[in-house]
């Protein structure tokens, strides 16, 4: 009998949480700007949900230049958040991702969990957004500028406080930079988040050996692209076997068997960044295989092959 199923009767939704995608596949946030910038190089519509370029209350500059370092399989970046803040962001960008038929999620940070708070109160106030994911990667200034996803506790404040002042969705972005991922998630989700993302970069450095300075001005860095894969996607397994809520994979994901190997391993769906640098239709091109895959394993939905890893002989 023949296994291979034609595209119609593949289904491609997934639920993180209340929100329903057309599909698994998403954009990762910093590394697709406002989605306009990509509108002649990718069919928007065609993927499960843009997340957008971080937010923060005020506009940020970002750190000085460079900003950017290529390293082996990946690249050291040091953007410092630059971003255009809420007022402009709401006036600006929103009516362009209104016209987009993917879900839209808005990526947010801050200094101090009231800022976190007051992001989220007024964004839950703004059409076309269709839920809120929380970079916790962030320093928290009162706390003399230990990062909020490096503590559960103060991660678990992060998360009660927006979700506290919003309906919307709440997706927590994990930090690697950590002993325990999985004492971080658990401590986000007891305290009402909705689902879990991760990973977001590690932490690294370059130097360039004939000028003796390091290669970015900050001097360190988030790494990302292919040389982290291996530790998001041990990450994303520990956290979807230990916790019932989504997860959200990313790290290194720049084909379809990448995005495929993180379903398997529990990701309800998965997050493309850096791939979108050196090949924009990176998103596009796995949504295709992910399909292909299905068809070939003969299942009629992904959400068959969720968390369906083979363990042991």
């Amino acid at each position: 009998m023949d296994a291979i199923k034609s595209a119609a009767d593949v289904n491609l939704t997934v639920a993180i949480g209340s929100l329903q995608l057309s599909n698994p596949v998403m954009t990762a946030s910093g590394t697709f700007g406002y989605a306009a910038e990509f509108a002649n190089l990718v069919d928007l519509d065609c993927l499960g949900a843009l997340v957008v370029k971080g937010i923060s209350i005020k506009p940020r500059p970002g750190n000085p230049p460079p900003r950017i370092a290529e390293t082996a399989c990946g690249m050291l970046n040091a953007i410092g958040l630059e971003n255009v803040g809420l007022e402009r962001f709401i006036t600006e960008k929103m009516p362009f991702l209104r016209t987009c038929r993917s879900r839209i999620i808005v990526n947010i940070l801050g200094d101090s969990i009231e800022e976190y708070a007051m992001l989220a109160k007024e964004l839950s106030n703004v059409t076309g957004i269709d839920a809120l994911e929380i970079n916790i990667s962030c320093p928290n200034v009162k706390k003399g500028g230990v990062a909020f996803g490096t503590v559960p506790q103060m991660a678990a404040a992060v998360t009660s406080a927006v979700k506290n002042v919003t309906e919307l969705p709440v997706i927590v972005k994990l930090s690697p930079n950590v002993t325990d991922i999985v004492a971080m998630a658990r401590a986000v989700a007891e305290s009402g988040a909705d689902a879990v993302s991760l990973i977001n970069t590690l932490i690294g450095m370059a130097i360039d050996a004939q000028t003796r300075r390091p290669k970015l001005a900050n001097i360190i860095g988030g790494l990302s692209g292919p040389a982290i894969k291996p530790i998001a996607l041990r990450m994303v397994w520990q956290v979807a076997s230990a916790l019932s809520i989504p997860v959200i994979g990313i790290g290194g994901i720049s084909t379809a068997e990448d995005a495929i190997e993180f379903l398997l391993a529990g990701a309800t769906a998965v997050q493309i960044g850096t791939a979108n640098f050196y090949n924009p239709a990176a998103t596009g091109q796995i949504l295709s295989g992910i399909e292909s895959y299905l068809r070939q394993q003969g299942e009629s939905s992904v959400r068959a092959i969720i968390g369906s890893l083979r363990l042991g002989v």
